[in-house]
């Protein structure tokens, strides 16, 4: 089927899901489908934009979302906050890490506080919090 990703950029995927969960103190969602979904998400992305952009959100552009990379896996949002909006990336009971989210971030507001079991972990761009938040707060509702 023309829809399905390739098997070698399945493998990849899984590879780079499994090493990144190793950087970052997370593990896949415990419902395989749901891992399975998104991992194949990536991997149809990466064949047809050459990047694993995130499968579980709306863009108008793909193309020029790839240029923008904010959504391209691992997120700005788990680099910045280290929460997965897809649930690829979350704790061991499933759910995403919203600690170091900012009040009234949608994943704050569906989840509530879910603490990161591992602080010490992930969160490279976290110094970028402060500027995301001015963004996200001067957007248009």
């Amino acid at each position: 089927m023309a829809d399905d990703p390739t098997e070698a950029s399945i493998t990849r995927m899984q590879k780079f899901v499994q090493k990144y969960c190793e950087k970052s103190g997370t593990v896949t969602h415990p419902d395989t489908e749901v891992t399975d979904s998104v991992v194949r998400g990536l991997a149809k992305n990466q064949d047809d934009l050459g990047r694993p952009l995130c499968p579980c959100r709306f863009y108008p552009d793909k193309r020029a979302e790839v240029q923008h990379r904010t959504w391209i896996c691992a997120c700005d949002d788990m680099q910045i906050y280290k929460y997965c909006h897809c649930l690829l990336f979350v704790n061991d009971e499933g759910l995403p890490i919203t600690e170091y989210l900012p009040e009234g971030h949608e994943g704050r507001s569906a989840y509530g506080l879910v603490r990161d079991p591992t602080p010490d972990k992930g969160r490279p761009l976290r110094d970028k919090a402060e500027e995301r938040e001015k963004e996200r707060l001067e957007r248009p509702s």
